[in-house]
């Protein structure tokens, strides 16, 4: 049975799904473990206080504009760009038009990539290129219990058939692609999601240029 709150087998948008109610703040847990997963969604004009945490948390803007603000100051995110906060010191929250994100709480010992600097505005998109005639991947976190990586396909490059070894999901950021999931195809484009439950067995194939980052709970 899946651990993962979020529909399985089908593209959806975490943007859509979790619209902004004016003046309000709202959370959704997806994931609990020893990191967890969870989409937020800023009203207009709202704030999520500054506070103080031993880990990192990696910010995933999928809709609207937010600031990610603390001791440095305040950094300005839109949909599309991401953030890993600081550790051991004030940060917060908040959104004068409206923003919808997700929030991964890295909680334990990782290998974090050295491209990627705490308190840094960065698009998971820009992270890699793309190769004529190949699969580009890039190891954004990586331990025993979690793995995100962000991956280029050039135009009809494709992942074989294989099962996933622990429940996935999947941010399209650029191009579009298919996703074959327990014998049905599913077209994805950028800005769209899909989750895979584990040992779903899958399928990806770039039928223009692709950029997908792919968030893998192995616990």
């Amino acid at each position: 049975m899946s651990d993962f709150k979020e529909k399985t087998g089908e593209v959806f948008s975490i943007a859509a799904d979790n619209e902004p109610v004016r003046g309000c703040t709202i959370s959704k847990s997806v994931y609990n473990g020893l990191f967890d997963i969870s989409y937020f969604s800023l009203g207009e004009n709202t704030d999520i206080s500054a506070e103080i945490y031993s880990y990192h948390k990696l910010i995933i803007v999928a809709s609207g504009s937010m600031e990610v603000y603390g001791k440095g100051g305040a950094k300005e995110l839109t949909a599309g760009e991401c953030i890993l906060t600081a550790t051991e010191q004030p940060v917060g929250m908040r959104s004068s038009g409206g923003a919808v994100y997700t929030e991964v709480s890295i909680r334990r010992k990782e290998i974090m990539n050295d491209m990627i600097k705490a308190g840094e505005v960065f698009k998971l998109a820009d992270l890699v290129p793309y190769a004529s005639g190949r699969i580009v991947n890039m190891d954004i976190v990586n331990n025993d219990k979690m793995k995100f990586v962000v991956m280029s396909f050039d135009e009809g490059c494709s992942l074989p058939e294989h099962a996933a070894p622990g429940e996935a999901l999947i941010f399209a950021l650029d191009g579009s692609g298919l996703i074959g999931y327990e014998g049905k195809e599913h077209p994805i484009k950028a800005g769209e999601n899909f989750h895979f439950a584990k040992q779903g067995r899958h399928f990806v194939k770039a039928t223009k240029r692709f950029k997908m980052a792919l968030l893998l709970t192995l616990e």
